[in-house]
């Protein structure tokens, strides 16, 4: 249960919610036309580093470098050279400090820093916006500033030149959560005016505080009855399964409550769905679609749903990319994104297999079940199969030693990623007859 307990501490929540009273400020005075364009900009730079150095302490630097380097790339490169120099860059740093937290896990064998955990979540999501401003300038969505540092410009017109940029990239409400916000979002969102403010938005918060509300709650009783039990380590036989699902029961319960949170503090500062939205643009999503993540018998479609922003930005970054096995690819790169950790390793292989085998067994299915009771059957019997595996993957991707992923290897619940292991060989030979 050690691990158990370091996931639910949660600091980054707290810094999030001390954080509400200067997003709804932000908003009010936008709504109120009392900012300037260049000030909207200086604000949210000015929120996002403050956050950063309550939240990470002197760990903060490690995430101002990165940040300044892509301005500096995006406003000094061209087009066609931006995206890979940045992609490069902005990986490279941040594999260097996940090998700093494997040094410090696995070779001194010493729990991290809280502050240097958060500074490696922030990071992850400084990876997202670099990579998409940084393709929506290689695909001429966003007009890039590749002559701003080369012409005969003062100072002071190269940095208002880079400020949108620099300010987008360590905005408060997203520095430390939140699903990924576009570009295009994010500056048609600083340069609105009082025109667009949507009603209806003032009872989003509400609501996500009832929502929030009623996930801690559910939240209790699962750590009541697991901490009631035995974990992983004492378990028997079947009573494995269920320490698996509510121990993963808890980890998703953890997930959906942050999301929300990270929604709702973006939606104070006026980034929410239905703000600066572009006429071509995709409709903004929250990843915690919590009924169709619980409803669905289709491993893919979990997928597809779970953290929706993460897994569009996934695809659009690897999966579209072209090449040999992009399903593969993208779960190769997930695991080096999550910091290559041997859990993760496992976890995103065994996902990839389990998605691929989705696929496969229900594309067999819809030929071959043609009654409704036998589809009613067919779609709980895969729909407990499907939360079960889901578990296991989970559990996987969270450990944090080897011991813990051998104890589960080990259990009982390998069962139902080799089911569908063996199936998606079987059905693999048939492949063709499907298409």
């Amino acid at each position: 249960m050690d691990w158990l307990q370091l996931f639910f501490l949660h600091p980054v929540s707290l810094y999030q919610g001390a954080a509400f009273p200067f997003a709804l400020l932000f908003n009010y005075l936008c709504i109120m036309d009392s900012f300037s364009i260049h000030a909207r900009y200086l604000f949210l730079l000015a929120g996002g580093a403050a956050l950063a150095l309550a939240a990470m302490g002197p760990f903060a630097m490690l995430v101002f470098i990165p940040a300044l380097c892509a301005t500096v790339l995006i406003c000094s490169l061209g087009p066609q050279d931006v995206h890979r120099w940045a992609f490069l860059f902005q990986m490279g740093w941040q594999t260097l400090c996940h090998l700093g937290l494997h040094y410090t896990e696995y070779y001194l064998q010493e729990r991290p820093s809280v502050r240097f955990c958060i500074t490696l979540s922030s990071l992850m999501l400084l990876t997202q916006r670099v990579t998409s401003l940084s393709l929506d300038i290689c695909e001429g969505k966003v007009e890039g500033a590749s002559r701003g540092l080369r012409d005969r410009s003062s100072l002071s017109e190269h940095l208002c030149k880079a400020l949108p940029y620099f300010s987008y990239l360590l905005f408060f409400p997203a520095l430390l959560g939140g699903p990924l916000c576009s570009f295009q979002k994010f500056q048609a969102c600083v340069q609105r005016s009082r025109n667009l403010c949507p009603r209806r938005s003032v009872w989003v918060l509400p609501w996500r505080g009832l929502q929030m509300l009623g996930l801690e709650c559910l939240k209790v009783i699962l750590r009541i009855t697991l901490t009631a039990g035995a974990g992983l380590t004492h378990c028997q036989q079947l009573q494995c399964i269920f320490v698996m699902w509510s121990t993963a029961g808890l980890f998703k319960l953890t997930y959906y409550s942050c999301w929300i949170l990270d929604d709702a503090l973006l939606h104070a500062a006026g980034f929410g769905p239905g703000f600066g939205q572009s006429p071509g643009e995709e409709g903004s999503i929250s990843d915690a679609d919590i009924w169709t993540l619980e409803t669905t018998h289709r491993i893919s479609l979990f997928t597809r749903k779970w953290n929706q922003s993460t897994a569009r930005w996934l695809r659009r970054l690897v999966f579209q990319q072209g090449g040999a096995w992009p399903l593969l690819q993208t779960f190769a790169f997930s695991a080096w994104w999550h910091g290559l950790h041997p859990g993760q390793v496992f976890g995103f292989l065994c996902w990839a297999l389990m998605v691929e085998a989705d696929y496969l067994i229900h594309t067999f299915a819809s030929l071959f079940i043609r009654s409704w009771p036998m589809r009613l059957f067919y779609r709980a019997l895969t729909w407990a199969h499907a939360q079960l595996i889901i578990a296991y993957i989970m559990l996987a991707v969270e450990a944090r030693s080897l011991s813990s992923l051998w104890l589960l290897c080990n259990s009982y619940n390998s069962v139902f990623p080799v089911v569908y292991c063996i199936l998606l060989f079987l059905l693999g030979k048939r492949k063709h007859t499907f298409n």
